[in-house]
């Protein structure tokens, strides 16, 4: 896997989702994100990390059935 750092944007394309959706994750899911200046930088093994740990789920898989 590569070692260089990327965007936002990068990871958005990556996981198929909005940037705004990558920004809401760094805020309150912890999505792994370091702060470089203005932006922010990720590692793409970190963040598929993330998603196989189950950081990525969504409301809707969080609620499951209710009992």
């Amino acid at each position: 896997m590569s070692d260089r750092w990327v965007s936002v944007t990068d990871v958005a394309d990556h996981l198929g989702v909005a940037r705004d959706t990558v920004y809401r994750w760094i805020e309150s899911k912890e999505l792994p994100a370091f702060r470089v200046g203005r932006h922010w930088k990720f590692k793409l093994e970190d963040v598929d990390r993330w998603v196989r740990d189950g950081g990525a789920r969504g409301e809707r898989d969080d609620q499951g059935s209710e009992e």
